[in-house]
């Protein structure tokens, strides 16, 4: 999704809506069930029932409402939310320097990767817990689940080439409408059913069910969890909408509305037990099932659209901030930047949301796997935002372990209560989640020995074209912009190009992209140039980490500073490396292997960078690492 244009505080709301509780929304279609699962051994008596539901509703108080919406929400990266906007948050607060910045980074992207993993489950699990409604209009519709399941997963994420902003506008609508209906459903199924639900509000019904079985309660917390999943997405999407219409949008319309419904599933099962097998749909008559399965559907896609979208985003922040190799990125829209699309993501994501299917086969057995990923997530970024409040708002360390020691120890106790489940399908998010953390690692460890050996090597770029001009080679029409890792020092396509072709271009341009650490870099402050006389110049480009990089474009900024670049007549060159073993450097093999295949299966660095490819001239060059 995109920045989207500033209006009214209610418009706003009514948007975050739509984007952003769509993965929370829908977890009543599963949420209940699971924790009344067989296998957790909860008895369907008055007291768990009520004790259950009100530990849902205290869990949506104390984990959204507390933490995400009062806490989380504050800790914002010049108005942009989500993992790597915090990881760029506390890692500036506590300096490269800092014995912590490595822990930071390390836990960061490990929250990242299992971002990755609810990235696959959320698709999944939401689909296919509204589409397993069938099973409850008719027996006969059982076999079909599942087939119809992947056949509304595949149009998902075959409609993604060619973006979502013209439907985007109907998923606020679309929400708006699921969560009344989650209210009235409510209202209706308490209006008769026990009445002794509503005494759920009361936390001394939690805290009796906590008492009389310790370890139950303890075990159902892996379940009882699911109900907030998709809180994190309060915090990735801030930058969006701001705080005020997340919030309002909560307190105001979300919050009351998934309350009322865990109420009224609750007033059911007391009154009913036996809909425990899907207490959701089991809230209306068999002639609203249908209509109902397909409501929850399509809130179940537009819950899926915000977590691919949400995927896409975090990817080509990654790459910006040199965790992940550089892929191709699409975008579907002239009018929001952020709209983007990674065909590579998309597919592989696809295969796995596929996979997860057909794996697990049904939401109970998905649940495990869900659990895991979401508490992961919560706990690691409450432990960042400790880092944050910490030595970015420079608040006490009493204040600050007060402020999220008591965040964390329910953070932990959730994670603790869904490790459990490892056998039973937590295995899953953590390998995913692993496996792309090695990734990470690796990618920025390689890049980090590359810069290295390319500075051991380096010659300093003033002193190198003093030295060139008492001598000039012969010099030819045109510029040539060379393409720099890192300014001042003299690149290796220039070298090459001396040494092979034994010219130099009238004017020489020596470009060097940084990426901030900060969401958005303004056009006011996007190139530095810098003269180094004979027509020589070092540009610095500044991008943040949401930003998309043009060079090209960056280029025509320098014209206020007197450059002005023809298209025709400006000529690129690019270093491509290639990378020879040297066991001295300190990487494992095996992890040299990994970083060898990402760095040849990155996209083109010209495509990147936006680069004209007929004008690009790349020049080889051997890294030992």
């Amino acid at each position: 999704m995109g920045q989207i244009q500033k209006s009214s505080l209610p418009a706003l709301a009514i948007a975050a809506i739509g984007v952003v509780y769509g993965d929370i929304g829908t977890s009543p279609l599963y949420a209940l069930k699971e924790v009344f699962a067989p296998s957790h051994g909860i008895a369907l008596t008055p007291a768990n029932i009520i004790g259950v539901v009100s530990m849902i509703l205290w869990t949506l108080t104390i984990v959204v409402s507390l933490k995400y919406v009062s806490l989380i929400l504050r800790a914002d990266n010049n108005g942009e939310g989500g993992i790597m906007a915090m990881i760029a948050l506390a890692s500036r607060a506590v300096g490269r320097g800092s014995k912590v910045y490595p822990i930071i980074i390390v836990t960061g992207l490990a929250g990242a990767a299992l971002f990755y993993g609810d990235g696959v489950i959320t698709p999944a699990i939401s689909v296919l817990s509204a589409v397993e409604g069938l099973d409850v209009a008719t027996p006969a519709f059982r076999p079909y689940v599942l087939p119809i399941t992947i056949t509304v997963i595949t149009g998902l994420y075959f409609v993604q080439k060619g973006g979502t902003g013209k439907i985007a506008v109907v998923f606020g609508p679309i929400m708006m409408l699921w969560f009344g209906v989650l209210a009235l459903l409510g209202l209706y199924n308490t209006s008769i059913g026990d009445p002794r639900i509503w005494s759920a509000f009361n936390p001394a019904w939690a805290i009796d069910f906590v008492y009389r079985q310790p370890l139950i309660a303890f075990i159902a917390l892996g379940a009882i969890v699911l109900a907030v999943t998709g809180a994190e997405a309060l915090y990735a999407d801030m930058g969006h909408f701001g705080k005020k219409p997340i919030r309002l949008a909560w307190f105001a319309y979300v919050f009351p509305a998934l309350a009322l419904n865990y109420i009224g599933q609750g007033a059911l099962l007391l009154a009913r037990p036996e809909t425990i097998t899907n207490p959701f749909f089991n809230q209306v008559s068999q002639a609203f099932v249908l209509p109902l399965v397909i409501l929850a559907t399509a809130a179940a896609v537009i819950a899926s659209q915000a977590t691919i979208s949400g995927t896409f985003s975090l990817t080509k922040q990654a790459i910006q901030l040199g965790f992940l190799p550089r892929m191709t990125i699409l975008h579907t829209s002239v009018k929001e930047a952020g709209q983007i699309y990674i065909p590579f993501v998309n597919w592989a994501q696809y295969l796995l949301v596929v996979a997860a299917v057909v794996g697990f086969g049904s939401t109970t057995a998905m649940a495990s796997a869900y659990g895991i990923s979401v508490t992961g997530s919560m706990m690691i970024e409450t432990i960042m935002t400790f880092f944050v409040i910490r030595y970015g708002w420079k608040y006490s360390l009493i204040l600050c372990v007060a402020a999220t020691g008591a965040f964390l120890f329910i953070d932990i106790l959730f994670f603790a209560a869904n490790f459990l489940k490892i056998v039973q399908g937590g295995w899953f998010p953590l390998l995913l989640g692993g496996m792309i953390l090695t990734m990470m690692l690796t990618w920025q460890r390689g890049r980090n020995l590359i810069r290295k050996a390319t500075e051991d090597q380096a010659i300093e770029l003033k002193s190198f074209l003093k030295s060139l001009f008492l001598a000039p080679p012969a010099r030819v029409e045109g510029t040539a912009v060379y393409l720099n890792a890192k300014s001042g020092i003299v690149p290796r396509a220039l070298m090459h190009n001396l040494l092979h072709n034994k010219v130099l271009h009238e004017r020489n341009v020596f470009l060097s992209v940084r990426n901030m650490d900060v969401p958005w870099v303004p056009f006011s402050n996007r190139v530095t140039v810098t003269p180094m006389g004979n027509n020589c110049f070092a540009i610095e480009v500044r991008y943040g980490f949401k930003n998309t990089v043009d060079i090209p474009k960056a280029l025509k900024l320098c014209e206020t500073h007197g450059l002005e670049f023809d298209a025709m007549q400006t000529s690129y060159f690019l270093s491509r490396h290639s990378l020879v073993s040297d066991r001295s450097a300190g990487m494992p093999l095996w992890q040299e292997q990994i970083f060898g295949a990402m760095l040849r299966n990155a996209s083109d660095p010209a495509e990147y960078l936006g680069l004209p490819t007929n004008r690009v001239i790349e020049l080889g060059a051997q890294i030992r690492i």
